[in-house]
Parts: structure tokens; C-alpha cells; sequence
């Protein structure tokens, strides 16, 4: 008979085994870009920092300009997940406790974008963008990701519990709209707030196919973009540059979780905490 004291031992070894599978590649990562090119696909692989980053990511600022694709990249994430979480909070406080006509309809019809893959859209998207003169600007590729349905199903179902008695309260102390919505909506709603924009931020960040199609200029590359165009053969692909900007990519959204990391908890467990 297995004591109680170890019976929660092999869980413990298989969860330690998980996660030591999922953060190796992460490790060679961090540890690759401190290497030259020759020694980072070294078998075995290094273990221990190397003193090659300064001179991988001398090299990735000279290829592609790297401030100026990090500011890119961070102008459009940020406007774009602002936007969205407004946009989102606002038509999601509308499904849920507003009744007016269509409302079923429109809301059905708002979640039946979420099964269109999102490459139907490129070429009328890119006709719509041409016609507007938005080529290789911010605005093209800001705009397409205001509106993301996910996040708009999200708050309208994270504010439908919200009592209703709580919101005709504020409105009889003669609060409008928009103030009920600042000083009641919002407080109740934070985690799923924070919880959201971290997937918003996360998507606009990562997005790759659409502003490589409607950017042309390489000043106004954002960095996913800026990385693919360092990619050529085996013999001319500069390794050491392209794994100093991929690594330096993840800081920004390490950063936003860690600040946010309470909240967004908090977000993921509402659902289960609820009745």
C-alpha cells in the first residue's frame, strides 16, 4: 500500500516532465540568440549563454531597423486592442441589456463570422482598402481588427448575469448611459477586461498574412514582418538575427501578462466560480 505521502508523486513527476517539455524550446530559444551562427544548431546543443547577442541584434537592427518595427508593431497592437476592447465592451453592454428589434438576428448573425476562415476575406478586404486609398498605411491594417466578434460574444455573456436592478439604480440617481456604463459596467466587467485584452494584444501582435499583403514599404513593417523578409536559403538566412528578434518579440507580451496576470485569472475563473 502506497503512503499517503507519496501517492501525489507521479503526478508531480509527469507534471514536472510536461513542463520541462513545453519550456525546452523556449530555453533554446533564449540561449540561441546569444550564439553565432555556426554553433547554434550544434548537436549536442548549448546549454550556457553565449556572447553573441550584442552582435545578432546589431546585426537585426541593421537589416531591418529595429526600433522603428518595434514601434510599428507596438502603434498598431495598442491602438488596435484599445479599440476593440471599447468596441466590444460597448456592443456587448448593448446584446445584453438593451431590447430592441433584431437584436437575436444581429447577434446571431455577428457569431456566424466566427466560423469564416480568415483567409475568404483577404481579397475583399484588399479591394475594400484599395478603393479607400489605405494601402501601406496603419489604417489598413488597424481597422480590419476593431470589430473581433469573439470579443464582443465574450462581454455581452460576461454581462448578461449582471443584475439588472444594479444598472436602474445608477439611472434613478440620474446617471446617463455612459456614466452607468463607467461606473458600474466597467468595475464589474475588469477581469474579463483584462483577460481579453491580453488575447486582443496577443492576436494584433502575432498577425502576419494581412500586413504582409497591405504593407509594401518597409518602414511601416511590423516585426513578424520585418523577421520574414530575413529569411533566404540555408546559406544566406542570418539565423543568429532572425532568433534575436523572434525571443525579443515575446517580451511585450510577457510584460502585458505579468501586469495584468491577476485580473486575467480572475477572468478565466468567473465562469467557474458563478452559481
Amino acid at each position: 500500500m502506497i503512503p499517503n505521502k507519496l501517492r501525489g508523486w507521479p503526478l508531480t513527476f509527469l507534471l514536472a516532465a510536461l513542463t520541462g517539455f513545453s519550456v525546452a524550446p523556449f530555453y533554446w530559444l533564449l540561449i540561441s540568440t546569444t550564439r553565432k551562427d555556426t554553433e547554434i544548431f550544434d548537436w549536442p546543443p548549448h546549454l550556457l549563454p553565449g556572447g553573441g547577442l550584442g552582435d545578432n541584434l546589431h546585426r537585426l537592427d541593421q537589416k531591418v531597423g529595429l526600433l522603428r518595427v518595434l514601434g510599428n508593431s507596438l502603434l498598431v497592437a495598442g491602438i488596435q486592442t484599445a479599440g476593440a476592447l471599447v468596441i466590444a465592451l460597448l456592443a456587448g453592454y448593448a446584446f445584453a441589456k438593451f431590447r430592441f428589434r433584431g437584436r437575436t438576428l444581429l447577434f446571431a448573425l455577428l457569431l456566424s463570422t466566427l466560423v469564416v476562415p480568415e483567409q475568404v476575406m483577404l481579397v475583399p478586404l484588399f479591394k475594400m482598402m484599395t478603393s479607400f486609398g489605405l494601402l501601406d498605411s496603419y489604417q489598413a491594417i488597424i481597422l480590419p481588427g476593431l470589430c473581433v466578434p469573439f470579443a464582443v460574444f465574450l462581454m455581452r455573456q460576461s454581462l448578461t448575469s449582471l443584475p439588472d436592478e444594479l444598472l436602474d439604480a445608477a439611472r434613478v440617481d440620474g446617471a446617463g448611459e455612459l456614466r452607468v456604463l463607467w461606473s458600474v459596467v466597467v468595475p464589474v466587467v475588469r477581469p474579463v477586461l483584462a483577460a481579453l485584452s491580453i488575447f486582443l494584444f496577443l492576436g494584433s501582435w502575432n498577425q502576419f498574412v494581412w500586413p504582409l499583403i497591405a504593407l509594401r514599404s518597409p518602414d511601416m513593417h511590423t516585426l513578424p514582418v520585418a523577421l520574414a523578409t530575413l529569411y533566404g536559403n540555408q546559406a544566406t538566412t542570418d539565423y543568429g538575427a532572425i532568433l534575436s528578434g523572434t525571443a525579443l518579440s515575446t517580451l511585450p507580451m510577457m510584460v502585458l501578462f505579468l501586469v495584468l496576470q491577476r485580473q486575467f485569472i480572475s477572468g478565466l475563473l468567473a465562469g467557474a466560480t458563478k452559481g
